[in-house]
């Protein structure tokens, strides 16, 4: 893995950043039709917590004629930024757009208080865009989780004493052995080559999701794909920006860019919903007047979710029948950030045996939301308690999605109900049928 971050470039100011989207925010009319499918209005029921109340406060800030208070930030964080609001918008409001950049603007003009601001800057700065730093901290919570220290803090009552029981439970485990970009990999295609096409890994999930990973090469491959996982290549940046920093999602973006420019591929294929949403939107991060624009949105156009890819090649490879029932959590950053709900499914009807049962809400957020289950436990917590009873009412035995957030959060839900489910993603459901 590269040690270095690549050098801080010069970022958009907030004031450039806002030219041209008055009439973003104008296209909301205020309808309210938005309401029922945000999280935390229908938890609080609070209009300054929907995305029309959000979206107002926006664009008051923006306009100079409200304070960026801490009210305001407060309002603005407690967004899952899950996009629901854009699939119900009858205006086509691009929200997630909108709040992001309300973020980018918040990390640059408001002061948090120290502990939280010098947190946040650990992570997103010091630690998210280095390989390497990342990879130590990841094998420091690996030996803490495995060594019996986690069993003993959880046990003694430490973490409930400091405050952190509840963040405990929906940390990810981390693998032994982590998924490898040190350098460009080739994995041919078995059979006859449909396609070519480029894989990017991610950066927490090739730490605690290599088995994903694996079996998605294994499930590319199996339908006639050559799969080249290039070396460079890093974290996508979905965390930074949803965050605020713009400038270090810039930067990551870069990164990505030079990495995955130097092969002739069909497509980029991710098997993280989250990752992918902001891959497809890495032209919004470059300014028209960018020299990386047009790269990036070139970039943009290329990246498809392994589910979406697979669906639209179609399946070739035998799938040995599955008797088992399961159910499908929409990820919201593939249903509402790149508007993708029958491909999964689809896929699933193609494993003979397979019963598939709607859950209700199932287009409803878990609470994972990239950090938000760890920077807002208690919503987090409350919106997977509803999203594990509506699995548990399906009788299934298996939880499908197709994020490895929302896988996270919930196997927590799960464990937390003592449901017994097991909850995987779908390449997972079609690596099992592969052998």
């Amino acid at each position: 893995m590269a040690s270095e971050a690549p050098a801080r470039t010069t970022s958009l100011t907030a004031e450039a950043e806002d030219q041209g989207h008055y009439r973003d925010y104008a296209r909301c009319v205020h309808c309210g039709l938005c309401l029922n499918q945000c999280p935390t209005y229908r938890l609080w029921g609070r209009e300054a917590d929907s995305p029309r109340g959000r979206i107002r406060q926006m664009f008051l800030v923006s306009q100079d004629e409200m304070p960026m208070s801490a009210a305001y930030v407060t309002h603005i964080d407690r967004c899952l930024d899950c996009r629901a609001c854009e699939t119900a918008c009858p205006s086509g409001v691009e929200y997630g757009k909108l709040v992001e950049l309300a973020r980018g603007r918040i990390e640059q003009e408001y002061r948090r208080p120290p502990i939280p601001r010098f947190a946040r800057n650990l992570f997103y700065r010091q630690l998210l865009p280095y390989p390497d730093r990342m990879a130590k901290l990841a094998r420091l919570a690996g030996f803490y989780q495995r060594s019996g220290f986690e069993r003993i803090a959880t046990g003694s009552g430490l973490l409930k004493l400091a405050g952190l029981e509840a963040r405990s439970q929906l940390m990810p485990r981390i693998d032994r052995k982590f998924f490898s970009t040190d350098a460009t990999r080739v994995h041919e295609a078995r059979g006859i080559r449909r396609a070519r096409i480029a894989f990017f890994a991610g950066c927490i999930a090739r730490m605690t999701f290599t088995s994903l990973n694996e079996a998605t090469l294994r499930v590319l491959q199996a339908n006639g794909c050559e799969v080249v996982v290039p070396g460079g290549q890093w974290c996508c940046g979905a965390l930074a920006v949803h965050a605020g920093f713009r400038d270090v999602a810039r930067d990551l973006a870069r990164r990505n860019l030079a990495a995955f420019e130097q092969g002739d591929f069909d497509a980029v294929i991710t098997n993280a919903a989250g990752c992918g949403s902001t891959l497809k939107e890495y032209g919004q991060l470059f300014g028209p007047e960018d020299k990386d624009h047009e790269r990036a949105e070139a970039f943009g156009e290329r990246v498809r979710d392994v589910t979406e890819f697979l669906d639209q090649l179609g399946l070739v490879s035998p799938l040995k029948r599955e008797e088992r029932r399961v159910t499908y959590q929409d990820s919201c950053h593939l249903l509402h950030g790149q508007r993708v709900r029958e491909a999964p499914r689809r896929l699933l009807a193609a494993v003979p045996g397979l019963e598939l049962v709607e859950m209700r809400f199932a287009d409803q957020c878990c609470g994972s939301a990239g950090v938000y289950n760890i920077t807002q436990t208690e919503t987090a917590l409350e919106l997977l308690r509803q999203k594990t009873q509506h699995a548990r009412e399906t009788g299934a035995a298996t939880i499908v999605t197709a994020n490895p957030g929302c896988i996270l959060q919930l196997r927590a839900g799960v464990k937390l109900a003592s449901t017994g489910q097991e909850v995987v993603h779908v390449v997972e459901i079609l690596d099992r049928a592969l052998r």
